[in-house]
């Protein structure tokens, strides 16, 4: 579990298809501090699990499944990717429930400034809107959002001079693939309501 407030931007060092699976290492100095073998780390929001760790270095296995419902498959070496540790049982959580399960991608639509803040649009698919509501939550790349507005293709969002400061999308180019993490008490309420 996860709370969606990334705490660092790691580097890749590679990503690589090794004995018929794909191997991902990164460097994050603060994700890797205390870090094991088997400890779950989300990457731009997907949780994976550390397979090795050796100084700043950590490495993860990805299945494919993995590489086809999110972005991971685009990084390369040097690319740049959002970091957070998994909560622990006496943390505080300060943004929302995050599990690092990606429920699909979007494309980066729009970025205007707003005052201070950045005003942006992702477009995203028919499967992942319909549990986006105005106020609601949502994982971008793992960054807990509050949701503006939900239109017919995309959703809207805000983001304050500080988060842009401490995450990787102010500076994605428009059209860049995102991860995509609905609030999980939408699909359980959802599975409640169809059933009755």
């Amino acid at each position: 579990m996860f709370t969606g407030i990334v705490e660092e931007i790691g580097t890749v060092q590679s990503l690589e298809e090794r004995d018929g699976g794909w191997q991902l290492t990164l460097h994050g100095a603060l994700a890797s501090e205390g870090a094991r073998q088997g400890d779950s780390i989300a990457v731009n929001g997907v949780c994976l699990t550390v397979t090795r760790r050796s100084g700043g270095l950590l490495t993860f296995g990805i299945a494919p499944e993995t590489l086809a419902r999110s972005n991971l498959g685009d990084l390369e070496p040097d690319s740049h990717v959002n970091l957070e540790r998994s909560l622990p049982a006496n943390g505080r959580i300060g943004g929302h429930f995050v599990q690092g399960h990606v429920d699909g991608t979007g494309v980066l639509a729009e970025r205007q400034p707003d005052g201070d803040s950045l005003r942006m649009a992702v477009q995203a698919p028919p499967e992942v809107l319909r549990y986006l509501v105005p106020k609601g939550y949502v994982a971008v790349d793992g960054t807990s959002l509050t949701v503006i507005d939900v239109l017919a293709d995309r959703f809207t969002f805000m983001l304050v001079a500080y988060t842009q400061a401490h995450i990787l999308l102010p500076g994605l180019p428009l059209g860049a693939r995102v991860n995509l993490e609905v609030d999980v008490l939408a699909k359980y309420a959802e599975k409640f309501l169809v059933g009755r």
